[in-house]
């Protein structure tokens, strides 16, 4: 199914709950001029795509065309329904849990649904959060050691310059970092503070060497594993919870579209 259809920028554009920035930048990562716009939304898609025939689960769109590498200025867009950002929320996902934790200036749109979420993250924390960014992590550390399969850099240019693909680098400390901060405090802080932001921008630049990642990387597994075990976060998400929340979430959000626009006017233009 494609996901950039006119149909579902529609979709997307009039039923955002939550829109951010989940890119370099929020994490306070990004160099001048070398780094395109990340952003993430939930929306709550209506009624017929829920009950009826129709399907929306998530909306793409991006500056760029299809594979083809994002540059400086450009936005690379998704926006979720809220449904499926929930299930993969409750997984662990950590690039989907961002939008809970970005500082208020970089929230670009927010409904009072999108702020009930936000202030309730808590619900949606578990040890299973660690146990993703445990396997997200080791995964990166492999390929990177050339142990497991799969490409992991499309940029060149790095590894010509650097020896090794520093952003992909940089990119695998900070998530160890973040799975960490979580675990332990039930939070991720954004931007990256110092002196960890400093030392992964130091990274990003070259100036730390492909062992000295990978050493950082092997410790902060290390302590993730740990965690995993003793973290004071549940074992498992609040799953009941999330159901009510989601019922609740497109009742409201429905129930104010059908104010706002009456039935039988809605059913012409659909």
């Amino acid at each position: 199914m494609k996901h950039s259809t006119p149909e579902f920028a529609r979709i997307a554009a009039q039923n955002t709950v939550l829109r951010c920035q989940v890119g370099s930048g929020v994490h306070g990562l990004a160099v001048d001029g070398h780094n395109d716009r990340d952003e993430m939304g939930l929306c709550i898609e209506p009624p017929e795509y829920v009950i009826g025939l129709r399907r929306f689960e998530q909306y793409v769109h991006r500056s760029r065309p299809d594979h083809a590498r994002s540059g400086p200025g450009d936005l690379d867009l998704t926006v979720y329904s809220l449904r499926k950002w929930t299930r993969l929320a409750l997984e662990g996902n950590p690039t989907v849990l961002l939008p809970l934790f970005v500082p208020d200036h970089e929230v670009v749109t927010v409904t009072a649904i999108g702020h009930d979420l936000r202030a309730r993250r808590a619900r949606l924390l578990s040890r299973r959060t660690g146990h993703r960014f445990l396997g997200y992590l080791r995964a990166q550390r492999e390929r990177m050691e050339g142990v497991r399969g799969g490409r992991h850099t499309n940029r060149p240019e790095l590894v010509e310059r650097y020896g090794f693909d520093t952003k992909y680098a940089y990119h695998m400390v900070r998530l160890g970092l973040q799975g960490v901060e979580l675990l332990e405090t039930g939070a991720i802080t954004l931007p990256v503070p110092d002196p960890d932001r400093s030392w992964l921008l130091a990274l990003r630049r070259g100036e730390h060497t492909r062992e000295e990642a990978l050493e950082r990387a092997r410790a902060l597994e290390e302590r993730l594993i740990r965690l995993c075990r003793t973290s004071g976060l549940p074992e498992e998400p609040d799953a009941a919870w999330a159901d009510r929340f989601l019922v609740d979430a497109y009742r409201r959000a429905w129930a104010e579209e059908v104010t706002a626009t009456p039935r039988e006017g809605r059913d012409r233009a659909g």
